[in-house]
């Protein structure tokens, strides 16, 4: 959903998207540093999210450059969060075999 709340503006101003996108990216890493001046930095799920849609918007010959974690991070984990969405645990019941019925008097 992000992904395209992102892509309207895109469509919108396709000069300044990547300049826009960097910038968000940017924003976004300050606001992640601020979060945690005396801590190592982690990245949260929302982050993690935040910076994959927002790399759809980059070139990749420039996300080198912007990100603040490696190309490879990013590919990472937009396919965990894709894995994650589709991996139908909802649905999944406990495994082996049912209870069975109490033992009836013959």
């Amino acid at each position: 959903m992000t992904r395209r709340l992102l892509s309207v503006p895109a469509v919108l101003l396709r000069q300044d998207t990547t300049t826009a996108a960097e910038l968000l990216v940017l924003r976004h890493e300050n606001a992640v540093l601020r979060r945690q001046l005396h801590a190592p930095v982690r990245h949260e799920p929302a982050d993690r999210l935040w910076l994959a849609a927002l790399s759809s918007l980059i070139p990749r010959r420039r996300w080198k450059h912007v990100f603040p974690v490696t190309p490879g991070t990013l590919l990472t984990w937009h396919r965990k969060s894709v894995a994650r969405r589709w991996d139908y645990s909802q649905q999944r019941r406990r495994p082996g075999r049912p209870p069975t019925n109490t033992a009836c008097p013959a």
